[in-house]
Protein backbone atom coordinates (compact mmCIF):
# COMPACT_ATOMS: atom_id res chain seq x y z
CA UNK A 1 0.00 0.00 0.00
CA UNK A 2 1.07 3.58 -0.52
CA UNK A 3 2.01 6.06 2.20
CA UNK A 4 -1.64 6.46 3.16
CA UNK A 5 -4.35 3.92 3.81
CA UNK A 6 -7.84 3.64 5.27
CA UNK A 7 -8.72 0.28 6.85
CA UNK A 8 -11.98 -0.91 8.39
CA UNK A 9 -11.53 -2.83 11.63
CA UNK A 10 -14.32 -5.19 12.62
CA UNK A 11 -14.73 -7.96 15.18
CA UNK A 12 -17.23 -10.17 16.94
CA UNK A 13 -19.85 -10.31 14.20
CA UNK A 14 -21.30 -13.47 15.76
CA UNK A 15 -23.22 -14.34 12.61
CA UNK A 16 -24.74 -10.86 12.19
CA UNK A 17 -23.55 -8.40 9.57
CA UNK A 18 -25.54 -5.23 10.24
CA UNK A 19 -26.54 -3.21 7.16
CA UNK A 20 -25.02 -0.12 8.83
CA UNK A 21 -21.57 -1.66 8.27
CA UNK A 22 -21.67 -1.15 4.50
CA UNK A 23 -21.86 2.66 4.28
CA UNK A 24 -19.26 3.03 7.05
CA UNK A 25 -16.78 0.78 5.24
CA UNK A 26 -17.41 2.23 1.78
CA UNK A 27 -14.14 3.40 0.27
CA UNK A 28 -11.75 1.55 2.61
CA UNK A 29 -8.59 0.04 1.13
CA UNK A 30 -8.81 -3.12 3.25
CA UNK A 31 -10.87 -4.74 6.01
CA UNK A 32 -9.39 -6.56 9.01
CA UNK A 33 -11.76 -8.87 10.92
CA UNK A 34 -10.56 -9.87 14.40
CA UNK A 35 -12.61 -13.05 14.73
CA UNK A 36 -15.80 -14.56 16.12
CA UNK A 37 -17.26 -14.35 12.64
CA UNK A 38 -19.44 -17.50 13.06
CA UNK A 39 -20.88 -17.32 9.51
CA UNK A 40 -18.27 -17.52 6.71
CA UNK A 41 -20.67 -15.71 4.35
CA UNK A 42 -19.92 -12.55 6.34
CA UNK A 43 -16.36 -12.63 5.01
CA UNK A 44 -17.69 -12.99 1.45
CA UNK A 45 -20.02 -10.02 1.94
CA UNK A 46 -17.21 -7.90 3.38
CA UNK A 47 -14.94 -8.87 0.46
CA UNK A 48 -17.45 -7.18 -1.87
CA UNK A 49 -16.34 -3.90 -0.22
CA UNK A 50 -12.56 -4.41 -0.05
CA UNK A 51 -9.96 -7.17 0.41
CA UNK A 52 -10.42 -8.92 3.76
CA UNK A 53 -7.85 -10.36 6.14
CA UNK A 54 -9.56 -12.29 8.93
CA UNK A 55 -8.58 -14.42 11.90
CA UNK A 56 -10.68 -16.93 13.79
CA UNK A 57 -12.01 -16.47 17.29
CA UNK A 58 -12.82 -18.89 20.08
CA UNK A 59 -16.42 -19.50 18.91
CA UNK A 60 -15.62 -19.93 15.21
CA UNK A 61 -16.25 -23.37 13.82
CA UNK A 62 -14.58 -25.42 11.14
CA UNK A 63 -15.90 -23.42 8.14
CA UNK A 64 -14.57 -20.09 9.41
CA UNK A 65 -11.28 -21.58 10.61
CA UNK A 66 -10.72 -23.11 7.16
CA UNK A 67 -11.00 -19.64 5.59
CA UNK A 68 -8.91 -17.75 8.16
CA UNK A 69 -5.79 -17.98 10.33
CA UNK A 70 -5.21 -17.74 14.07
CA UNK A 71 -3.24 -14.52 13.63
CA UNK A 72 -2.00 -12.29 10.84
CA UNK A 73 0.54 -9.54 10.31
CA UNK A 74 -0.17 -7.07 7.51
CA UNK A 75 1.44 -3.90 6.22
CA UNK A 76 -0.85 -0.87 6.17
CA UNK A 77 0.73 2.21 4.64
CA UNK A 78 4.12 1.24 6.01
CA UNK A 79 2.82 0.37 9.50
CA UNK A 80 2.92 -3.25 10.66
CA UNK A 81 -0.51 -4.31 11.98
CA UNK A 82 -1.01 -7.47 14.05
CA UNK A 83 -4.43 -9.13 13.98
CA UNK A 84 -5.68 -11.73 16.48
CA UNK A 85 -8.95 -12.48 18.25
CA UNK A 86 -7.40 -12.10 21.70
CA UNK A 87 -8.90 -14.97 23.68
CA UNK A 88 -5.37 -16.40 23.64
CA UNK A 89 -4.14 -13.71 26.06
CA UNK A 90 -7.36 -12.57 27.80
CA UNK A 91 -7.42 -10.61 30.12
CA UNK A 92 -3.82 -9.36 29.76
CA UNK A 93 -3.81 -7.81 26.29
CA UNK A 94 -0.40 -6.19 26.87
CA UNK A 95 0.94 -9.73 26.24
CA UNK A 96 0.11 -9.11 22.57
CA UNK A 97 3.18 -6.88 22.36
CA UNK A 98 5.42 -9.95 22.66
CA UNK A 99 3.33 -11.83 20.11
CA UNK A 100 3.70 -9.08 17.49
CA UNK A 101 7.16 -7.53 18.01
CA UNK A 102 7.68 -4.56 15.75
CA UNK A 103 3.96 -3.95 15.17
CA UNK A 104 2.76 -0.37 15.34
CA UNK A 105 -0.88 -1.41 15.76
CA UNK A 106 -2.37 -4.60 17.20
CA UNK A 107 -6.06 -5.27 16.58
CA UNK A 108 -7.99 -7.74 18.71
CA UNK A 109 -11.58 -8.50 19.65
CA UNK A 110 -13.06 -10.92 22.19
CA UNK A 111 -14.25 -8.53 24.93
CA UNK A 112 -16.83 -6.68 22.78
CA UNK A 113 -15.57 -3.48 24.43
CA UNK A 114 -14.24 -0.76 22.09
CA UNK A 115 -10.80 0.57 23.00
CA UNK A 116 -7.72 2.21 21.64
CA UNK A 117 -4.82 2.32 24.07
CA UNK A 118 -1.27 3.41 23.40
CA UNK A 119 1.27 1.14 25.06
CA UNK A 120 4.63 2.68 24.29
CA UNK A 121 4.69 3.18 20.51
CA UNK A 122 1.97 0.56 19.85
CA UNK A 123 -1.77 1.11 19.57
CA UNK A 124 -3.83 -1.76 21.03
CA UNK A 125 -7.22 -1.57 19.34
CA UNK A 126 -10.48 -3.39 19.89
CA UNK A 127 -13.11 -2.23 17.39
CA UNK A 128 -15.89 -3.51 19.67
CA UNK A 129 -18.60 -5.95 18.64
CA UNK A 130 -20.09 -5.37 15.22
CA UNK A 131 -22.84 -7.94 15.75
CA UNK A 132 -24.76 -8.10 19.00
CA UNK A 133 -23.30 -5.61 21.45
CA UNK A 134 -22.67 -6.52 25.09
CA UNK A 135 -21.81 -4.90 28.41
CA UNK A 136 -23.82 -1.74 27.70
CA UNK A 137 -21.78 -0.76 24.66
CA UNK A 138 -23.26 0.04 21.27
CA UNK A 139 -22.34 -2.16 18.33
CA UNK A 140 -19.30 -0.65 16.69
CA UNK A 141 -16.36 -0.96 14.38
CA UNK A 142 -13.26 1.18 13.96
CA UNK A 143 -11.45 2.97 11.18
CA UNK A 144 -7.65 2.87 11.02
CA UNK A 145 -6.05 5.69 9.07
CA UNK A 146 -2.34 5.63 8.27
CA UNK A 147 -0.77 8.77 6.83
CA UNK A 148 2.97 9.21 6.46
CA UNK A 149 3.61 6.29 8.81
CA UNK A 150 1.34 7.61 11.58
CA UNK A 151 -1.65 5.49 12.62
CA UNK A 152 -4.85 6.95 14.07
CA UNK A 153 -8.03 5.14 15.05
CA UNK A 154 -11.62 6.28 15.37
CA UNK A 155 -14.55 4.17 16.56
CA UNK A 156 -17.92 4.30 14.81
CA UNK A 157 -21.14 3.21 16.54
CA UNK A 158 -23.37 1.21 14.20
CA UNK A 159 -26.13 -0.01 16.51
CA UNK A 160 -27.85 0.46 19.82
CA UNK A 161 -26.70 -0.66 23.28
CA UNK A 162 -26.57 -4.22 24.60
CA UNK A 163 -29.27 -6.55 23.45
CA UNK A 164 -30.05 -4.64 20.27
Amino acid sequence: MSSGALVGLISDSHGLLRPEVFPVLEGVDRILHAGDVEDPHILVDLAAIAPVTAVWGNVDGRAVRAATREEALVDVGGVSVGLIHGHQVHPDYVRLLARFPGAGVIVHGHTHVPRCEAVGNVLLVNPGASGKALRGHAASLAMLTVRDGVATVRHVEIGGPAGS
